[in-house]
């Protein structure tokens, strides 16, 4: 799936296009900008003004360092619109490689989390897509669904009211959706919005550090009690019930349950 001839004329891009690695696998380099499909305009047109604004005072900052963290500019359409036909736009960044190591993720993460709260940026959840539905109900405001996996019941079976810190806005799919710029310095990308607890977006980018990134599977030690663990059944919940279809014995391997019990397949 390409964008149109209108989407391409809309953020005044040639036509010629390279396949990216963003967007779940379907953004595109046109020009000088980076187009993502699948966005959600009423979504972005309230995210894409913050994160350009703040995007700005990062890279202009007079206190800057070369290796600091940045964020992909956001950038409008001719007509000012933040989404066209489903496409939203970034400013490209040249030269730039993945980051996967999930130390850095989980350095980068805390810093951009804390940007947002010194920056005062608030968010409030709109839309009812399947990942904001999962996290819904991952915290207990809506039910677990009839069709949902065991795995799923017996987690959800496990939260308990422990504190998991104040709601602030987070990046919940920082895990591959990071790159390190020509300079060195992080660039955080595609922003998935949630006003949640700090350390669920964290157990979040660990889980799927470990499912999907080689991570060593050690580092869910530090997530087996406490806050922390209920961090990461709250992130199993909302992986499990927004993934399509979710891999269960994977999440069931990450997890490190005992395998000598009973397995809990869908």
């Amino acid at each position: 799936m390409n964008p149109t001839d209108h989407v391409l004329d809309m953020f005044a891009v040639p036509g010629d296009l390279e396949p990216l690695a963003g967007g779940q696998g379907h953004s595109v380099r046109a020009g000088d900008l980076v187009l993502s499909p699948g966005r959600d305009p009423e979504i972005q047109s309230r995210l894409s003004p913050m994160l350009a604004r703040l995007a700005v005072e990062l890279d202009t900052r007079p206190s800057r360092h070369p290796l600091d963290l940045r964020i992909a500019m956001p950038v409008p359409a001719r007509d000012l619109s933040w989404v066209v036909d489903g496409w939203a736009a970034s400013r490209f960044e040249p030269g730039t490689r993945p980051i996967t190591d999930l130390a850095a993720t989980r350095a980068a993460g805390a810093v951009f989390h804390a940007e947002l709260q010194c920056a005062g940026l608030t968010w409030t959840q709109v839309g009812d897509d399947r990942w904001q539905v999962a996290a819904r109900i991952a915290f207990g405001e809506l039910p677990i669904p009839d069709d949902a996996p065991p795995l799923v019941r017996a987690l959800a079976e496990e939260r308990d009211d422990t504190d998991l810190g104040p709601n602030q806005f987070v990046h919940g799919d920082l895990t591959g959706n990071l790159l390190l710029d020509a300079n060195g310095a992080p660039v955080v990308i595609d922003v998935a919005p949630y006003w949640r607890p700090a350390l669920w977006a964290e157990a979040v980018w660990v889980l799927d550090a470990v499912m999907w990134f080689d991570a060593d599977p050690s580092v869910m030690d530090e997530f087996a009690t406490g806050a922390p663990r209920q961090a990461m059944v709250r992130a199993a919940l909302f992986r499990l019930l927004s993934d399509r279809p979710p891999d269960v014995g994977a999440f069931e391997r990450a997890l490190g349950l005992d395998t000598a019990r009973p397995k809990l397949d869908a």
